[in-house]
């Protein structure tokens, strides 16, 4: 890919300017052009495979998803167009709408008919994108289609006002097109309905402090940021609606405040969540920010964050040879991709352009680049909406996010541990193991095999710490009587983990995995501060220790507090998303005969040239609750940090200050 020179005075950290962003989109959006259909109605793009709604929709997703950003480029340059980019998508919706079909398939040489919005179809999806497109570039396209084609693509969009969406973010889908309906003054009480609709019920999974759960109980990822607030905080900006930008907008504010802390040093967004083939779609969120006035960030901050995404993930392979956008995290990687997602899916990055509708004299451009938050000083930072704590560090400028609320299980039953949600935790450098030994898991190690984590249930967040209750699953069911209450410590690049496990026999199996470090090699065992893994001999019991490293770099460790009495590490088969090889370190322990069964160790990430040895980082000591037999007591003190007093009871957790007790 071809770009202009870095500019490092104004951007010392990333080099990359508004003319870096412009560039990006015009190879993205040229590099498609040769898989348009002959009138351009479909963009059938290749790739491994289909998603499961067919070509035919793949084909409208290749559209729809490159036409956003096309408009953004067009509608940020004042309407400028010298790539001539109107021009392909007027053709194609001229050529999409005349005779819609219910046929999944390119079939009968037909190359160009959209397929019909249904109930719960991708179409609906792809409306949203064309409603959005048309909105920011009615001037220079809407307004100068023929009639009849501006009556049939009205009526195509139409149909999403009064079908039947997912029931989660989806419902903005139909908000989407209802705003520019309305504008447009097409089907207009049916479109200003389906407005009020869409907000109402994201509305109901609005849990506050900036943070929506996706339909589902516990469902908190990026299309927080990429959907939940840019779809309304869009919709109030165009519409001028300042009733809507002041609630919306607001939330947004909220929900940034948090989430600026998730970006790493080097652009790295969190890994967590579904769909994160749309990569530096994570950016949309700060650009809207940024645009409606609704953010707490500084411009430099801005646009330090969004332009790291950026070339993060252009600078490590998204992109083919042929200029497309691959199915993966870096490369290409079907395992993280989902059965609803297609060749063309990986455009929902598009919204990542939403920064060129702010001027080049915008200051979000003209400010030199700020630190990024993970660059300043580390970070501990309780997010209790989702239950996460987000802790980073300066030093290597890794963010991990420590999971005490976040599931994706629905409603109505629980189902097998999805990795993207279930680990303990996630991070900006490691991604979960796909295949093979669980990462940054607790499992009780059974005859059906290691149990799963099932539904979290919070427990509560706080300065430096998050906990929560789990019931643990094996082979689709609940272990009858089995509770875990499980707790993350986090000061400086360290964490402790602590469990109580209440039930079950004496003598059952229980492991803790660390981190998955993933790249061309890794090597294990390599522990800092001793140099080797310890045994299970008595004099060792409450010091086992294992670590591993990628790359010569990042290094996860682990080391026994209370509970476990062996040390050892795991292959991942096939690695994570960061690399094709990948280990992680592992302790294990069994259920005392009788007592608390805690479960306790200290846990370290980092990519710090000579971290402090683990064994220095901090200290635990248990004891029985005097007045509770099934409880326990910890004082914790981790190095350089005020000691903790922690009581543990069977889903129930307090946290205070040693002192005070």
């Amino acid at each position: 890919m071809r770009l202009p020179p870095e500019d490092r005075d104004l951007s010392p950290h990333t080099g990359w300017t508004r003319e870096h962003w412009e560039a990006v989109a015009d190879t993205l959006l040229t590099a498609v052009r040769p898989y348009a259909g002959p009138a351009g109605a479909l963009i059938d793009l290749p790739g491994p495979r289909p998603s499961w709604s067919g070509r035919r929709s793949d084909g409208l997703e290749g559209f729809a998803r490159t036409f956003l950003p096309a408009a953004l480029r067009v509608a940020g340059a004042g309407g400028a167009d010298p790539h001539g980019l109107l021009a392909h998508y007027a053709a194609g919706l001229d050529a999409g709408t005349r005779t819609p079909t219910g046929e999944r398939d390119l079939a009968d040489g037909d190359l160009e008919s959209w397929p019909l919005i249904t109930d719960r179809g991708q179409a609906m999806v792809e409306a949203a994108s064309i409603a959005f497109a048309l909105r920011l570039t009615r001037p220079w396209l809407w307004d100068r289609l023929p009639g009849p084609v501006r009556d049939r693509v009205g009526r195509w969009l139409a149909d999403a006002l009064h079908r039947a969406p997912n029931d989660n973010n989806w419902w903005l889908f139909p908000m989407s097109v209802g705003g520019f309906l309305a504008e447009a003054g097409i089907a207009e009480n049916q479109a200003r309905a389906a407005v009020r609709r869409g907000l109402e019920n994201i509305d109901r999974w609005y849990l506050g402090d900036g943070w929506y759960t996706d339909g589902r109980p516990r469902a908190f990822d990026h299309y927080n940021g990429w959907a939940l607030h840019l779809y309304p905080v869009l919709h109030a900006h165009l519409a001028d609606d300042r009733a809507l930008r002041a609630v919306y907008g607001e939330r947004l504010a909220a929900h940034l405040a948090g989430y600026a802390h998730t970006f790493g040093a080097d652009g790295a967004p969190v890994h967590q969540g579904r769909s994160l083939t749309y990569r530096f779609a994570a950016t949309a969120p700060l650009w809207a920010g940024a645009l409606t006035g609704h953010t707490p960030l500084a411009p430099g901050t801005t646009r330090r964050l969004a332009s790291g995404a950026l070339r993060h993930f252009l600078d490590r392979g998204a992109v083919d040879e042929r200029g497309l956008l691959t199915l993966g995290w870096h490369g290409p990687d079907l395992r993280l991709v989902q059965p609803y997602s297609g060749p063309a899916s990986p455009y929902w990055a598009g919204s990542a352009f939403l920064g060129l509708l702010l001027p080049p004299g915008h200051p979000v451009w003209t400010a030199p680049e700020d630190l990024a938050p993970a660059e300043r000083r580390d970070t501990v930072l309780a997010l209790s909406g989702p239950g996460w704590l987000v802790q980073s560090t300066a030093a290597d400028g890794l963010v991990r996010l420590h999971n005490h609320g976040s599931d994706d299980q629905p409603a109505d039953a629980v189902g097998p541990d999805d990795p993207q949600y279930a680990r303990l935790a996630h991070s900006t450098a490691t991604g979960p193991s796909l295949d093979g030994p669980a990462d940054n898991h607790l499992a009780l190690l059974t005859d059906a095999g290691p149990t799963q984590r099932g539904r979290i249930h919070p427990l509560g967040t706080g300065p430096g710490w998050a906990a929560s209750r789990w019931h643990p699953r094996v082979g689709g069911r609940e272990l009858p009587g089995f509770t875990v209450t499980s707790l993350t410590l986090a000061h400086g690049a360290e964490e402790v983990r602590a469990h109580l496990v209440t039930g079950g026999p004496a003598g059952t199996p229980v492991t803790q995995t660390g981190w998955a470090v993933a790249g061309r090699r890794t090597e294990q065992p390599a522990v800092a501060g001793t140099g080797r893994p310890l045994g299970a001999d008595a004099a060792a019991a409450q010091h086992a220790a294992i670590g591993v490293r990628a790359d010569g770099r990042l290094a996860s460790e682990l080391r026994a507090l209370h509970g476990f009495t062996v040390a050892d590490s795991q292959r991942v088969p096939g690695g994570t998303a960061f690399g094709p090889e990948a280990a992680l370190p592992r302790l294990t322990g069994e259920l005392p005969a009788d007592g608390p069964a805690l479960f306790a160790c200290a846990a370290r990430l980092t990519a710090a040239e000579h971290p402090p040895a683990l064994a220095d980082a901090v200290t635990l000591e248990a004891r029985p609750d005097e007045r509770d037999p099934a409880a326990v007591v910890l004082t914790v003190r981790p190095a350089g940090a005020p000691a903790l007093r922690i009581r543990l009871a069977p889903g129930a957790v307090t946290v205070h200050p040693a002192a005070q007790d």
